[in-house]
């Protein structure tokens, strides 16, 4: 498998599947909003949010405030467009939104470089063992950490 970044087409599609999806259920997708998500899946790596922080006021030509943009992330992954990598305290965009609730990440302990992946098996074990504990599940991020091919040969 390989980690690579988004390419420009898969980035267009992701901001653009986000704007019809903040279009047809009525989610406001502000000027914040938007300009944080783009910030987020245009990162080839996970992105701290002192980095959109300092990102939107470049772009912005003036200081913005850290409740505005945690306000933004917290809409960003409440909605699914966002998920937060706790092991690091990053946030990475979200590829394929509303299409799940699980998934799991590949992180390089080396260079950070991330890739989001998908298991119906791993969702399945993972609700099984929730019901037969009597346990609800709202949402399942699982990090995995090791290094990426290319770390790893150096």
């Amino acid at each position: 498998m390989s980690m690579k970044s988004k390419s420009t087409s898969e980035l267009k599609a992701s901001i653009h599947r986000v704007e019809e999806i903040c279009k047809s259920n009525k989610l406001g997708l502000t000027e914040i909003r938007k300009q944080v998500f783009e910030i987020i899946v245009k990162n080839n790596k996970p992105i701290k949010a002192y980095e959109i922080l300092d990102t939107i006021s470049n772009i912005n030509n003036k200081p913005s405030h850290p409740p505005t943009v945690y306000r933004a992330i917290d809409f960003l992954i409440e909605n699914g467009f966002v998920h937060k990598l706790n092991s690091i305290n990053s946030f990475v965009g979200c590829f394929h939104p509303k299409a799940h609730k699980e998934c799991y990440f590949l992180i390089c302990k080396k260079c950070n470089i991330y890739q989001e992946c998908c298991d119906d098996s791993l969702k399945d074990r993972i609700s099984k063992t929730a019901i037969h504990n009597n346990f609800v599940i709202s949402n399942t991020t699982l990090e995995i950490e090791g290094h990426c091919l290319d770390c790893s040969q150096k």
